[in-house]
């Protein structure tokens, strides 16, 4: 009666570690204790990455505040601390974590994101520089700085220059009227002495038109001591405006703005590859997380499966005790006992392993003493294979070519070898410039009063020396003489700036000047070798566009076929689990009718436990296909409704419908899905 009274107590001891077994499917075909809402969660208010926080396209507005370009703008230091949210998540030591809410902080913490966002920001700068006229900076993503062709920057920035300068100086006299005659060496050499003040000032601005425009406004007061000058001090002054316009070479607006353009296509790039970015974090985050909640079920598996080894091991013991086993039964259920522990620390050891790489998306610091330890609970569960869907090749790969920020950024490197072929063409060109300038000058000075008293001057004399004399009144002979007057100073005339303005002004001495300047490269062969190498970028790009479209081809169609064997997986795991459930049973009853051993029950039930691991493992598959596959398209950023820019700042501000958040704020599931009962009963209403 010993071996059927075992055999009873063990049967009873079994059916009861069966009973609280996991045989059932874990994850998608399991109902989940927690209420779920009837429909998912995904979608609401969009997610932005808030890349529109700063703008430094544009300069600071020297009105009213004149001294507001000279100033540095200050950049904000960046944000290195984990987001409240990840604090708002965390209760009691454990992290309850749904996949929205890992995307959002892996949004808000990933430090891929944080590095990147800095680059269309830079961009930004570099169209600011472009529009001063000057060259822009490099962008992750572009594959040109600026036009290669060999133009002329314009100077776009208007400039205004003032100059103010002092001069005195001693000039030696070479003039014998001024230095004196009958005097050798250098001591017959005087000293004129000249003082001169200048003040000019110039405006210079160029157009995008190929013009260049500079007005001018020059004032000179100078004295010196020469008494030949009719002015004494004297103040001159002119203003004038020229235009030079480019008739050939460099003419055009897109030729002008050639570098503004490629930046402005190069801030797009920016954009893009951030997108590329954020889809890569999204991408790796969903994997992260379905890795571990994989990695979580299937450690309570391998503790099942230890549980039933354990419960075997002891069972044959106790068999072996009264008789009924041999030793060898024994020896065989220790040796599954051992290889069942050794198959759970290796399951644990992923488990704490994927857990960190998850931790690692999520926040900035993983090793925040706040975060550390803590426990990460996965809350989702993959979806089922019949809601996962794939779209026809055709329109996949359609939706891939328009979506795809790799092949975007092509076709804005496309248009920039565009804009380069066009700017090297056009610097082949002779140059050919149209000048014009106009210009009035006022002089005025100090200036001596004299009168003017005749008086008789040297007495003429013939060829023989004497006196020539003529006959006068009376018929007496009066010598004749060169009549001459004597200047007398009676004051000093004083004029200054202000009436040589208005000779200025009045236009007394103008100056116009037209010109026309014709410039040929005789071989040309600078221009020429641009030219060509513009082309052959050109040409090479668009080899690199059709690379990368066969590339895009094949991740659509090898994540679509992922996608589809995941399906067929995840299927024939559930049948094949289905299958092992209903062998077990037929077993179990087997062994409650005396039929079957214990050893048979418990191996087929190990053989459930590793298909409910297959299954399990399949449903994780077909979920990170399924991420895989909105990669490939470009979708990843639309279906988690993510957005590059458009937040006023970097962080998730606006309220969202991702699971654990209600009203902008971090809630349990139960206070939410009892909000969302609430909404629709009143909707219903």
């Amino acid at each position: 009666m010993t071996k059927p009274f075992a055999k009873s107590l063990l049967a009873a001891l079994l059916a009861g570690i069966l009973a609280g077994a996991p045989v059932s499917p874990v994850l998608a075909q399991q109902p989940d204790q927690t209420p779920q809402p009837k429909a998912p969660l995904q979608g609401g208010l969009p997610l932005s990455l808030g890349l529109s926080k700063y703008h430094y396209t544009n300069a600071p507005n020297p009105w009213p505040d004149i001294t507001a370009p000279f100033r540095p703008q200050f950049v904000n230091p960046g944000t290195l601390s984990n987001s409240p949210r990840l604090e708002q998540l965390i209760h009691d030591g454990k992290l309850n974590l749904s996949l929205q809410d890992a995307i959002a902080l892996a949004l808000e913490n990933s430090m891929d994101i944080v590095v990147q966002r800095y680059n269309p920001w830079m961009a930004d700068a570099s169209i600011l520089k472009t529009k001063a006229g000057g060259f822009g900076y490099g962008v992750p993503g572009s594959l040109s700085v600026g036009s290669t062709a060999n133009l002329p920057n314009l100077l776009f920035d208007p400039f205004f220059t003032q100059t103010v300068q002092f001069n005195d100086n001693v000039v030696p006299v070479n003039n014998p009227f001024l230095s004196g005659t009958g005097v050798t060496g250098t001591n017959a050499l005087i000293g004129l002495p000249i003082h001169t003040s200048t003040y000019n000032s110039a405006f210079s601005q160029g157009f995008s038109t190929a013009t260049t425009m500079n007005i001018y406004w020059d004032n000179t007061r100078s004295s010196s001591g020469s008494a030949f000058n009719l002015l004494n001090p004297s103040v001159q002054s002119t203003l004038g405006i020229s235009f030079s316009q480019q008739l050939l070479q460099g003419f055009g607006r897109d030729v002008t703005r050639r570098n503004i353009l490629i930046a402005e296509n190069n801030r797009k790039i920016a954009d893009l590859s951030f997108a590329q970015q954020a889809i890569t974090t999204v991408t790796s985050t969903v994997t992260a997380y379905w890795e571990l909640v994989y990695a979580r079920e299937n450690v309570n598996v391998q503790q099942q499966a230890v549980t039933v080894s354990t419960k075997l091991y002891n069972d044959n013991k106790k068999q072996l005790e009264i008789g009924t086993m041999a030793p060898l039964d024994v020896t065989q259920a220790e040796s599954e006992l051992a290889s069942d522990q050794t198959n759970l620390i290796i399951a644990q050891t992923t488990q704490l392993q994927d857990e960190l790489a998850l931790k690692n998306y999520i926040a900035k610091d993983p090793t925040a003493s706040n975060l550390l330890n803590v426990e990460i609970i996965p809350t989702d569960k993959p979806d089922a294979p019949e809601s996962v869907h794939t779209e026809a090749f055709e329109q996949a790969v359609k939706e891939a070519f328009n979506n795809r920020p790799d092949v975007q950024e092509q076709i804005l490197n496309l248009r920039n070898g565009e804009i380069d072929i066009k700017a090297t063409r056009n610097a082949l060109l002779p140059t050919a410039t149209l000048t014009a300038s106009y210009a009035s000058t006022g002089l005025a000075g100090n200036s001596t009063l004299t009168t003017s008293t005749p008086a008789a001057g040297q007495q003429i004399v013939g060829a023989n020396g004497q006196p020539i004399t003529v006959v006068g009144p009376g018929g007496t002979l009066v010598p004749v003489y060169v009549p001459t007057t004597t200047s007398t100073v009676t004051g000093v005339s004083k004029q200054g700036l202000s009436d040589s303005l208005s000779q200025v002004f009045h236009n007394r001495f103008p100056d116009y000047t037209v010109g026309f300047n014709f410039q040929i490269p005789i071989r040309n062969r600078s221009a020429q070798a641009d030219s060509i190498h513009a082309q052959l970028t050109q040409r090479q790009l668009e080899a690199q566009m059709q690379q990368i479209k066969n590339s895009a081809v094949l991740d659509v169609r090898n994540t679509s076929i992922a996608v589809e064997q995941g399906k067929a997986q995840v299927q024939s795991a559930r049948k094949a689990r289905e299958l092992q459930q209903q062998t077990f049973e037929a077993e179990q009853k087997k062994y409650q009718l005396g039929a079957s051993t214990v050893y048979n029950v418990i191996l087929i039930q190990r053989d459930l436990i590793t298909a409910q691991g297959t299954e399990l493992r399949a449903l994780a598959n077909l979920a990170e296909a399924k991420a895989n596959y909105e990669r490939a398209l470009g979708r990843t950023l639309q279906v988690n409704n993510v957005t590059i820019a458009g937040a006023q700042k970097g962080e998730i501000e606006r309220d969202t419908l991702i699971p654990g958040t209600l009203n902008g704020q971090v809630v349990g599931t139960e206070e939410l899905f009892k909000a969302l009962d609430d909404k629709n009963k009143s909707g219903s209403k």
